[in-house]
C-alpha cells in the first residue's frame, strides 16, 4: 500500500475564479463561508460540510459539482504534514471529473502521449486528449517510472484518481487509441491548435507586449552585395498570362530543369514579384506592423522571407540569397560552400532530380513576428502560410512556363549553418525548387 491513509484530499478555487456569481441572490451565511475559503485557501469537503452544517450540505454539494463541471476547482492531495504531492489544475476549458475510485483489479499505465516537463521545481504531466494539467512534487514523480509499465490502483489510490482525471491513464495491457496513426509532437500540434483545451490562451492575445517592441516587418537590409531586380509591367504580364482557370488545370510538379537554357535573372525576379513582395506597410495594433503581399497571411503580419539559392541563373552568381520584399532586390548572405551545397544536394535528393535544381527557394519563418501577437496557433499559421506560398508560388511559375516543385521536407539545421542566422529566431519552414522548363514538357 502507498501513502493513502496519510494523504489527504483537498479542493480550493483556480486562480482568479469566483464561487460568488454561482451561490444565487441570498445564499446562506454558511454557504458563503465555505465559498470564501475555498478562494483563500486548499480545503477538504469534510472541512466545507463541516462549516455548512447538515441544512445546507446539499446546496454544498450541488456548488462544488457545478465548479467542477465548469472547470473552476483545482485538486490537490496534501501529505499528513501538509506538503503537496500531487495537483491537478484546469489549464483549457471543460469540466474536471476526478473518479471516486479506481478499480483495484485493473492495473493502469501512463497512456501513450503523455508530454512530462521540468516546471516549479516539480514535474508538470499533461495529455493532448485532456484539459488538465497534474503537478507532481519531486518525491512524487517516481511514480511515473513505474507507470510505464503497470500497476495496481491500490498502490496509491488517491494519488492515481487525480492522474485519472488529467487524463493520464489507461488500462495496462490494451490497445492504445489513435494506435500508429499519429505521431506523438504531431498530435500535440494538432491539440494545441485546435481550440482552448490545453490552454487558456487561444489566437490573438499580443503576449510579446510583455518582452518588448513587435519585430519589424522586413528584416534589417544586409551590408553585401546587392542585386536590384527589374520590376515586370503587371498589365504586359495580365495580358500574356493564360487564363487562371488553365493555369490550375496545367499545374503540376515539374522535376527536370533545362541547363542549356538555364532561367533568368529577370524570370526569377518577375515570379518574385509576383507572389511575395510587399506591395504596402500598415501600422497595427500596439506597434506591430503589418504589410500587403500576393498571398494572404494571418492578421496582415507575413512573417515568412525567402531564400533563392541560385546555381545556375543567367545573370546572377551562384550563392545563398535573401529577397528583401520591400526593396525587390536580392541580398547575398553566402557564398558557395561546403554548408550551401548540402542544402542543394539534400533538394535534388528530396526532389529525385538527377541534377541539381538551378534555384532551390527556401522559405523561412521570423518566428517572433507571429508569436508576438498569436499564441498556441503561431506555428500552425506558419504552416498555412508556407501552404499559401507553394500554391501562389505554382501557379505564376506555371503561367510563366518554369519548371517547379514544392518539397515535403528540409533541414532547419542545415539551413542555419549555411546561412549563419539564429535556429530560434529564424528557420527553413518550406522549400520548391525551381528552374527553366525544357521544351519537351
Amino acid at each position: 500500500m502507498g501513502t493513502a491513509t496519510r494523504d489527504q484530499m483537498v479542493i480550493r478555487l483556480c486562480p482568479n475564479e469566483e464561487a460568488g456569481t454561482l451561490l444565487g441572490p441570498r445564499p446562506p451565511a454558511a454557504l458563503k463561508e465555505a465559498a470564501q475559503t475555498l478562494a483563500d485557501r486548499d480545503a477538504s469537503e469534510l472541512e466545507l460540510a463541516a462549516q455548512c452544517g447538515p441544512t445546507d450540505l446539499m446546496l454544498l454539494h450541488v456548488l462544488l459539482r457545478r465548479l467542477d463541471v465548469l472547470g473552476r476547482l483545482e485538486h490537490a492531495l496534501l501529505s499528513a504534514d501538509g506538503r503537496q504531492r500531487a495537483r491537478l489544475r484546469p489549464v483549457g476549458r471543460g469540466p474536471v471529473s476526478v473518479p471516486v475510485r479506481l478499480d483495484p483489479a485493473v492495473p493502469v499505465r501512463l497512456a501513450p502521449y503523455v508530454m512530462i516537463r521540468a516546471e516549479g521545481g516539480g514535474l508538470l504531466a499533461q495529455a493532448p486528449t485532456g484539459h488538465c494539467v497534474l503537478d507532481l512534487a519531486p518525491e512524487t514523480a517516481g511514480l511515473l517510472g513505474r507507470l510505464a509499465g503497470g500497476v495496481s490502483p491500490a498502490e496509491e489510490p488517491e494519488l492515481l484518481r487525480l492522474f485519472a482525471g488529467a487524463g493520464l491513464l489507461e488500462p495496462a495491457g490494451t490497445a492504445s487509441p489513435g494506435g500508429p496513426l499519429w505521431d506523438f509532437h504531431d498530435l500535440w500540434s494538432h491539440a494545441r491548435a485546435r481550440g482552448t483545451r490545453l490552454s487558456p490562451q487561444y489566437g490573438a492575445s499580443y503576449r510579446g507586449l510583455e518582452h518588448g517592441a513587435a519585430p519589424p516587418v522586413t528584416p534589417d537590409r544586409r551590408t553585401g552585395p546587392r542585386v536590384r531586380l527589374r520590376v515586370p509591367d503587371l498589365a504586359a504580364v495580365a495580358a500574356a498570362d493564360p487564363p487562371l482557370t488553365e493555369v490550375i488545370e496545367k499545374r503540376r510538379s515539374v522535376r527536370v530543369h533545362d541547363d542549356s537554357r538555364p532561367i533568368t535573372l529577370d524570370q526569377l525576379g518577375e515570379l518574385l514579384y509576383r507572389t511575395v513582395r510587399q506591395r504596402t506597410v500598415l501600422h497595427g495594433e500596439h506597434g506591430l506592423d503589418l504589410s500587403n503581399r500576393p498571398y494572404p497571411s494571418g492578421g496582415a503580419i507575413y512573417e515568412h522571407e525567402i531564400y533563392p539559392l541560385v546555381t545556375n541563373v543567367d545573370g546572377v552568381e551562384p550563392g545563398l540569397w535573401h529577397y528583401h520584399a520591400g526593396d525587390h532586390a536580392l541580398e547575398l548572405v553566402a557564398e558557395p560552400s561546403p554548408a550551401v551545397r548540402r542544402l542543394v544536394e539534400a533538394a535534388r535528393s528530396m526532389a529525385l532530380m538527377d541534377a541539381e535544381p538551378q534555384v532551390l527557394l527556401t522559405i523561412t519563418a521570423r518566428f517572433g513576428r507571429l508569436s508576438w501577437k498569436y499564441e498556441t496557433i503561431a506555428y500552425s499559421l506558419t504552416l498555412k502560410h508556407v501552404g499559401v506560398i507553394y500554391q501562389t508560388i505554382y501557379l505564376v511559375a506555371t503561367a510563366m512556363g518554369l519548371s517547379v516543385c514544392g518539397l515535403g521536407g528540409g533541414d532547419a539545421g542545415d539551413f542555419a549553418a549555411a546561412s549563419g542566422i539564429d535556429y530560434l529566431t529564424e528557420g527553413s519552414v518550406g522549400e520548391l525548387v525551381l528552374g527553366s522548363r525544357p521544351s519537351t514538357l
